[in-house]
């Protein structure tokens, strides 16, 4: 449609506005301000375009002289000079090629077509079009008195509501225009607009967020936020998780739960200062830990300081790497000369020697009223650093090689009717999460009697128990102790089943448990077999090895093979007459053995308590042991590596002992008899260098990986990509979660219960427990850096 003519409209306009002159008035002047406007543009534009236009004729202008000076140059230049010298024929022969082509380009820029193309294509284009319509628009809408809009029609004017115009639809469109490219280059110039172009780089994201934590304050970091409720039920899924297991739910199951849930807060490690998405770009691996971790900043924002944690090790946490972790648990530790604290001592040591895997030595943690009752000699340590020193000490001097593990501690009271450590809380949270890969139980039974926690073979990968006790034996000699044998021994079987993957008898004397195999994976210490082949060539050079007779070590306790020795000893008095037996040990029932020894007229001379290992002792030549409630005497393994006969019962605990000739071994009280007077009248056989290496630890520590499988386990994690590439493609195969078996069902079964009933603690008084052994108490807390015990939980506790 043609634009209606401008004086047309205006005489509209003015018959349109009779009734109201003032608003006809203030159109007309609005019109003649526009078009006074638009011939100001309109005269500007075509004085700039004059302009450019008298740029671009000086521009050529200049370009001509400039191709003129070039042209009489090359022209000079390919002028032959006077001497043959100066110039070359290539040169001569370039500027005759160029010549032609210069010429030519110089008729083109010349040519007047030329300019007028450049001119137009560089030049704005005017398309100067007066929208009368629009125009119109502007100049008949006024605001009426009551804050209307007048619209003029045809008959009458129509009010309608207000339309709001933005700032831009009121501005001209180069204008805006012109702005918006003027913000895209400030937003681009923005370092946050780089940033986000790099969003997939996590290193520039990771140096943001070390910036940022950087430019904080410290006071402010040490603002920690409250736990939510999606935290609060991510912990409490966490915490029955092992309850749920025990219902059929996979721990994966539960897991994923937790990840649901903190997944929708993104909570800060360290302070307040981390936002949601920044958070997300630190990559955690397990979002559990980090729950942990948000919980432990918590509890640590009210005051309370942890510096030790759990572990006391002076080995320092190195990077962390392929190795398998190997965590050894154990009931005791020293300075108790025990089986229990020694022997899981020199396991750790040369697992850790042949620096395939990472090993941890777990032990308990006395306070200094349970260390007086325990430590020989009122030995005691005001701190776990302190005992860890002396454990190292003595172990480097025994075995003369610094052995790199750590050592960590866990709560536990000794028990004076059990004469035994009872762990105190969950023992299984003192092995991180990192680390926990494989454990070695030492005394499975005793570490689980009481246990309410994790279950080992949850948080294992694989779960292995050394069986050091025979605790039944123990348990009968008690005042009804018939009935209390048969009560352990299915609490045995139960724990047993339920924690282990796999249970190591030293010998056949202990009971027999679910998947256990009987195999001796002890060994001596090496200075007793340096004793040995010491003696060994003083014999061969005709020198006296032996200057004393008999004796026995061992501590006083009945158990411990005193009621059978002075049963024997007494029963055949007159058949030893002239026998003396001297008796190293300290314990408990030190008095009453003394003392029944006295009335009976033993010759039996009475001495405290040493090592084995001790000077004083290298001179006996018969060492006596008729003790049958042990499951492998150390005590009778270090004698015969030193060289000297061994007078012991028939008995399962000693059959790996009875292969070697110096050992005698006796069925009746009168064998006894005879088999002492043979050792005393004749001098022992040295060892041969296969019987020194099956005493030792090295052929231990084989035998050890070969019979709880752990050789398997660890040389699986070693197996690398094939040449067929099957390795590979099996890796990227998600594997799938097995149906449990039977066997599964009820070993979940059977953990579940043993969780209930520990966790009651009136079923645990009534079965032996020490009091307030289900969590560590306040001097526990103080002694290691734990959480108190009123915070150890500090969703619920139950």
């Amino acid at each position: 449609m043609p634009n209606p003519n401008p004086e047309l409209l205006l005489e509209m306009i003015n018959l349109g506005m009779d009734t109201r002159p003032s608003t006809a008035v203030t159109a007309e002047k609005a019109f003649s301000f526009i078009s006074k406007g638009w011939r100001e543009v309109r005269d500007s534009a075509g004085a700039d375009l004059q302009l450019m236009r008298a740029r671009a004729n000086s521009l050529k202008n200049v370009a001509d002289r400039e191709l003129e000076n070039f042209l009489n140059s090359a022209y000079a230049f390919s002028v032959p000079t006077r001497s043959p010298m100066e110039t070359s024929i290539a040169e001569l022969e370039f500027v005759k090629r160029i010549q032609p082509k210069l010429s030519e380009f110089r008729r083109a820029y010349s040519s007047p077509d030329f300019s007028r193309k450049v001119l137009e294509k560089w030049s704005p284009r005017p398309s100067i079009r007066i929208d009368l319509s629009a125009i119109r628009k502007a100049i008949v809408w006024e605001m009426d008195e009551a804050g209307g809009i007048m619209e003029f029609g045809r008959d009458r004017p129509r009010r309608r509501r207000k339309e709001k115009r933005t700032e831009e639809e009121q501005e001209w469109e180069p204008i805006r225009l012109l702005k918006a490219r003027f913000k895209e280059f400030e937003q681009k110039s923005q370092s946050n607009y780089i940033f986000r172009n790099f969003k997939s780089k996590d290193f520039v994201e990771k140096l943001k967020l070390g910036l940022k934590a950087l430019s904080k304050d410290y006071q402010e970091s040490k603002e920690v936020p409250p736990l939510d409720p999606s935290e609060i039920l991510a912990q409490l899924a966490k915490e029955t998780g092992s309850f749920f297991y025990q219902l059929g739910i996979k721990q994966d199951v539960c897991d994923k739960i937790v990840e649901t849930l903190c997944s929708k807060q993104k909570y800060q490690l360290l302070s307040h200062s981390s936002v949601g998405e920044d958070l997300a770009l630190l990559n955690h691996h397990n979002i559990i830990d980090d729950l942990d971790f948000r919980i432990a900043s918590l509890i640590q924002s009210t005051g309370y300081h942890s510096d030790g944690g759990f572990s006391t090790s002076s080995v320092k946490d190195e990077k962390v790497d392929n190795k398998r972790h190997v965590a050894i648990v154990t009931t005791a530790s020293l300075p108790w000369m025990t089986g229990t604290a020694v022997n899981p001592l020199f396991r750790a040591a040369y697992l850790a020697k042949s620096a395939k895997q990472k090993v941890t030595l777990v032990v308990p943690w006395l306070c200094k009223a349970d260390q007086e009752l325990v430590y020989p000699s009122s030995l005691t340590f005001s701190s776990p650093e302190e005992q860890e020193a002396y454990i190292r000490s003595w172990l480097e001097e025994r075995v003369g090689f610094k052995a790199d593990f750590k050592i960590s501690f866990y709560p536990g009271k000794f028990s004076k009717e059990r004469r035994s450590i009872i762990p105190a809380g969950d023992t299984s949270q003192f092995i991180t999460s990192r680390e926990a890969d494989i454990a070695i139980l030492e005394e499975p039974e005793h570490l689980n009697w009481y246990h309410h926690g994790k279950r080992w073979t949850d948080k294992f990968n694989h779960v292995i128990g050394v069986v050091h006790t025979n605790y039944l034996e123990y348990i009968k000699r008690e005042k009804y102790g018939a009935i209390q044998a048969i009560l352990v021994k299915h609490i045995n079987n139960l724990v047993a089943r339920a924690y282990c993957h796999k249970v190591l008898r030293l010998s056949a004397a202990t009971q027999d448990l679910p998947r256990s195999v009987i195999c001796n994976v002890h060994g001596v210490n090496p200075k007793f077999l340096k004793v040995g082949e010491k003696i060994a060539a003083e014999t061969e050079s005709g020198k006296q090895a032996f200057s004393k007779g008999a004796y026995f070590l061992g501590k006083m306790v009945w158990a411990k093979g005193y009621k059978e020795l002075i049963d024997l000893l007494a029963k055949h008095k007159n058949e030893l007459e002239g026998f003396n037996l001297d008796v190293y040990g300290n314990g408990e029932d030190s008095q009453n053995v003394q003392s029944t020894a006295k009335k009976l007229q033993l010759n039996m001379n009475f001495l405290r308590g040493r090592d084995h290992a001790d000077d004083s002792l290298h001179g006996y030549k018969l060492f006596i042991n008729p003790s049958v409630s042990d499951v492998l005497c150390t005590a009778t393994a270090e004698a015969l590596a030193m060289g000297k006969f061994v007078v012991c019962a028939d008995h399962p605990s000693n059959d790996f002992f009875a292969a070697f000739p110096n050992c005698f071994t006796y069925k009746t009280s009168e064998e006894f008899v005879a088999r002492v007077k043979e050792a005393l009248s004749k001098d022992p056989q040295p060892l041969t260098p296969e019987q020194r290496f099956n005493l030792s630890w090295e052929a231990a520590t084989q035998r050890f990986l070969k019979y709880s499988e752990l050789d398997r386990v660890l040389s699986a994690s070693k197996e690398g990509p094939r040449e067929n590439g099957k390795a590979n493609e099996a890796i990227k195969i998600k594997k799938s979660i097995p149906m449990p078996s039977l066997s599964e069902v009820i070993d979940g079964g059977l953990a579940f219960a043993h969780y209930c009933l520990t966790g009651n603690e009136f079923l645990r008084l009534s079965t032996g427990a020490i009091p307030g052994t289900r969590d560590y108490d306040k001097q526990h807390s103080v002694d290691l850096r734990l959480l108190p015990p009123t915070v150890q939980n500090p969703i619920y506790g139950w």
